[in-house]
C-alpha cells in the first residue's frame, strides 16, 4: 500500500510551498487508494509552538486535506529515537564525539587553508578521548566511499558521493535527536513508501538514505518538487508576499480555488485550467511535475478564484460570506434573500471580500460621492425618479419580468435611454453607480425598500 506523509515543522504558519507539498502527497495517496499521514516535526523545542501546530491543522482542515493517520508528534516519540540511537552505537554504526565548538572551528579553518571541503575528520572515531566533564554528541558513521544514488520521481537520477557527506550529528549533547535522524526513524516506523517534498530537501536525502540503509530498512521513493517563486523570479518573502495559507482565506479566496491554483504550479494536465479536487485526484501523477520552479501570479489566482466562485452553489457560499460580513461588521438580516443576492453578484467578483462589500449596499446604501451626485442626481433626474417610484408603487405582481417590462415601458413613455434612468436609480438605491442590473436590484430589495430609498 502506498503511504505518503506531510511533515511540517510548527515554527510558524502553513505556507504556500508547504500546502502544495501537502496537496501532492495527499493526491498521490488518494489516487492509489493509499494512506496520507500528518506528522508534526516539533523537535525544535525553542521555536515550535502550540499556536503554530493549531494554525497548521486549521489550515489543512480549511483546505480539506484531511489525514488518514495522525497527527503524530515527534516530541512524543523520543524514547523510540533514543532506542534506535542506542542500536546504531551498539552496532558500531554511530559513535560519540567529545569535540568542543572551538576544536571544530579550528579544524574547519585548517581544512579551508589546505583547500579542503570542511567536514568532520572523525578524530573521535579514530582516537577517542573521553572527557568526563563533557557531554558528547552522537555522530552517524557515514560510509566513506561509494555514492548514494536514487531515481528521483521528479528530478530523475541523482548521485551524490559519500565523500561529500559529513558524519551527521544524530543526537545533541543533551541527548535530544536531530531533525534528519527523527525523519528517518519516523519514515521507517510509519512505513512511508513515497516521500514527496520540496527540492530544498534534496541535500538531506543522501544522509537519510544512508541511515535507513544502516538500519536495514526499505528505502522510500523520493519526489522533489521545485520551489515556488514570486512572479519576478525571486524567492517569496514573508515581508513582501502573502505566504501563509490563511492569508488567502482572509483575502476572500476559496479553498477549492487555492488548491486548483497550487496544483497548476509545476503540474499540468493539458490545457485544463479550472478543476475541482475530485478531478485533480483522477488526473494527478508525479510524472507530470515539472523540474522548473513555478512563479506565483496573484492575478492568475484571482482569475481562478473568480471561476470557482461562479461555479460554486450560492447556498454553499452563504457560510463563508456571513463570516466575512460579520468580520467586516456589515449589518445584514433575513429580510432580504442573501442567497439570491450572492447569485446575482457571483459573475462580478474575483474574491469574497469584494462580494461582501457589494452585499453591503443591499442592506444599507453607501454614501455617494459629490461628483456622482452632481452628475447623476440633477433636478431632472430626481423628477424622473419620483415618477418612476409612482410606477413601482402601482406594480402589483412583484416579479423580475414585470419589473423589466415596467422599466422598458417607462423609458419609452419618457423618451429616455436606459442609462438616463439607470445611473441615478443605482445611485439612489445603492449609493454607487457600479452595481449589477438595476432591475434585479429592485426585485431583490422588494417594493417597500425600493420606494423608501427612492423617496428618501
Amino acid at each position: 500500500m502506498i503511504r505518503t506523509r506531510f511533515a511540517p515543522s510548527p515554527t510558524g504558519y502553513l505556507h504556500i510551498g508547504g500546502a502544495r507539498t501537502a496537496l501532492f502527497s495527499y493526491a498521490y495517496a488518494k489516487k492509489h487508494n493509499g494512506r496520507f499521514i500528518l506528522r508534526i516535526e516539533d523537535t525544535d523545542i525553542e521555536r515550535s509552538t502550540q499556536e503554530s501546530v493549531d494554525s497548521i491543522i486549521h489550515a489543512m482542515d480549511w483546505l480539506g486535506l484531511h489525514c488518514d493517520e495522525g497527527p503524530f508528534y515527534q516530541t512524543k516519540r523520543m524514547d523510540r529515537y533514543i532506542e534506535v540511537i542506542g542500536q546504531l552505537l551498539k552496532e558500531d554504526k554511530a559513535y560519540h564525539c567529545y569535540c568542543s565548538k572551538e576544536e571544530l572551528d579550528i579544524m574547519r579553518e585548517e581544512q579551508k587553508a589546505k583547500g579542503l571541503k570542511p567536514k568532520y575528520d572523525r578524530r573521535c572515531l579514530h582516537n577517542p578521548k573521553v572527557h568526563d566533564d563533557v557531554k558528547p554528541v552522537v555522530r552517524f558513521k557515514n560510509p566513506e566511499s561509494g555514492s548514494v544514488i536514487w531515481n528521483d520521481l521528479v528530478k530523475g537520477r541523482i548521485e551524490i558521493g559519500n565523500a561529500e557527506l559529513d558524519d551527521l550529528i544524530i543526537a545533541r549533547s543533551d541527548g535530544t535527536p536531530t531533525y534528519n535522524f527523527c525523519v528517518v526513524v519516523d519514515d521507517l516506523d510509519m512505513q512511508i513508501t513515497h516521500v514527496i517534498r520540496g527540492d530544498d530537501h534534496i541535500n538531506n536525502t543522501p544522509r537519510q538514505i544512508n541511515i535507513l540503509s544502516a538500519l536495514g530498512a526499505a528505502i522510500p521513493l523520493y519526489a522533489h518538487a521545485p520551489m515556488i517563486l514570486r512572479d519576478d523570479g525571486q524567492k517569496m518573502s514573508k515581508r513582501l508576499d502573502a505566504v501563509s495559507v490563511m492569508q488567502y482565506k482572509d483575502m476572500g479566496v476559496l479553498p477549492e480555488a487555492l488548491l486548483n491554483y497550487l496544483a497548476r504550479l509545476c503540474w499540468g494536465h493539458g490545457d485544463d485550467e479550472i478543476f475541482d479536487i475530485k478531478q485533480f485526484l483522477e488526473w494527478f501523477d508525479l510524472d507530470n511535475i515539472s523540474v522548473s520552479p513555478a512563479r506565483f501570479d496573484m492575478k492568475k489566482l484571482y482569475w481562478v478564484n473568480a471561476e470557482h466562485i461562479k461555479r460554486t452553489d450560492s447556498g454553499a457560499l452563504l457560510g463563508p460570506i456571513k463570516e466575512i460580513l460579520n468580520h467586516k461588521q456589515i449589518a445584514y438580516d433575513d429580510k432580504l434573500d442573501l442567497v439570491a443576492i450572492i447569485e446575482l453578484l457571483k459573475p462580478r467578483v474575483d474574491n469574497l471580500n469584494t462580494m461582501a462589500d457589494e452585499i453591503a449596499y443591499f442592506y444599507n446604501p453607501l454614501s455617494p460621492n459629490s461628483e456622482d451626485i452632481a452628475k447623476h442626481l440633477t433636478n431632472e433626474a430626481l423628477a424622473l425618479l419620483t415618477s418612476f417610484a409612482n410606477d413601482i408603487e402601482s406594480l402589483r405582481d412583484w416579479t423580475l419580468d414585470n419589473i423589466k417590462q415596467l422599466v422598458k415601458n417607462f423609458c419609452v413613455n419618457y423618451g429616455i435611454k436606459m442609462p438616463q434612468l439607470g445611473m441615478p436609480l443605482r445611485l439612489k438605491l445603492c449609493g454607487t453607480t457600479q452595481t449589477p442590473s438595476f432591475d434585479a436590484i429592485i426585485f431583490l430589495l422588494g417594493k417597500q425598500v425600493t420606494l423608501n430609498r427612492l423617496r428618501a
